[in-house]
């Protein structure tokens, strides 16, 4: 057991973490409406406002959103 301990130790320390920081999505209308915490209409006129373009991606029906993007977007921009 003490062979097999060290040598899962080693491999351990050979396997490299991963730098990347994982990004959050949120799919849909619905998604993007419980980041905000705000409700699907109002997810919808800010999708369709251009503010948060950059965080979204839209092939036919499905949105998926980059949810910390859209966020900082937000925060940058005020709304009335």
């Amino acid at each position: 057991m003490d062979i097999v301990t060290k040598c899962m130790s080693e491999q351990v320390k050979l396997i490299p973490e991963p730098d990347v920081e994982e990004r959050k999505f949120v799919y849909g209308l619905k998604g993007l409406a419980d980041l905000l915490g705000c409700s699907v209409v109002t997810a919808h006129k800010i999708k369709n406002s251009g503010v948060i373009d950059n965080a979204i991606t839209q092939i036919g029906k499905k949105i998926i959103v980059d949810a910390d993007l859209a966020l900082n977007l937000i925060r940058k921009r005020k709304f009335k």
